[in-house]
């Protein structure tokens, strides 16, 4: 059984990837701050199967934390085979008006612990000579979007960690793959009316927003056997909004 490492599991996009990865025989370690009403019901619906979720609880803007919550990991589960790195804050702002601490904090959620958290992962792939490493990015690192300026700069940021650290593990046997989905039905388009997410639709090559089921199918391929020979690089899941 492989173990996968999920972050940011308990809501959109991370609550369906815990599912998709769940039902495709992954034994799926979903960590958060909290554990949802939804992710327990989703943890209890895969209990009786021979794979599931587990949650496991930890903030990872803690970062002297993570070494320690890494051990405790493979102490109990054993080796890890995938890490998807999909914890992250949309937060919206105007970067003239953002507060500094908002600023930091995107950058140290976004950016500081994905990459903390994948050095301790990545150590343990790398003596076991396997393993598949998936950053959930967001199309904002390309087209850029009012308002989400250090947002975008932070998944721009996800893109080349992603590119140079293929480079650096590929001959161990490790891939590493970013997601970059397009505007999805979740927290980062609630602000939004129902005008505004249909002329996006309607900008879009399939007149439709993708949901975060896409995004989950598509880190599913990546972990699985047709993704062995797919690293280094940026797959968009847009419905073709970017086209």
């Amino acid at each position: 059984m492989r173990n996968v490492l999920l972050t940011g599991g308990s809501r959109g996009i991370g609550l369906a990837l815990a599912r998709r990865l769940a039902g495709a025989g992954y034994d799926v370690i979903a960590v958060a701050r909290r554990e949802s009403e939804e992710l327990r019901a989703a943890v209890a619906e895969f209990s009786a199967a021979s794979s599931g979720i587990q949650f496991r609880a930890c903030d990872l803007s803690a970062i002297d934390a993570i070494p320690a919550f890494v051990k405790s990991l493979r102490d109990e589960f054993g080796p890890l085979y995938g890490l998807v790195n999909n914890a992250g804050i949309g937060t919206e702002g105007l970067l003239a008006t953002m507060h500094n601490s908002e600023i930091e904090a995107l950058v140290r959620l976004n950016v500081l612990a994905p990459m903390i958290l994948t050095k301790y992962v990545v150590r343990h792939m790398m003596a076991a000579g396997e393993g598949r490493i998936v950053n959930i990015s967001s199309i904002i690192a390309e087209t850029g979007y009012n308002g989400l300026s250090v947002y975008g700069a932070t998944k721009a940021a996800a893109n080349g960690f992603t590119r140079s650290l293929a480079r650096e593990v590929g001959k161990v046997g490790i891939t590493v793959n970013a997601v970059a989905p397009g505007f999805i039905a979740t927290e980062l388009t609630q602000s939004m009316d129902d005008a505004q997410r249909q002329r996006i639709a309607g900008r879009s090559a399939l007149r439709r927003l993708p949901d975060a089921d896409d995004v989950a199918a598509m880190v599913e391929y990546l972990l699985g056997e047709g993704g062995r020979n797919v690293t280094g690089t940026v797959l968009t899941v847009d419905a073709g909004n970017t086209a």
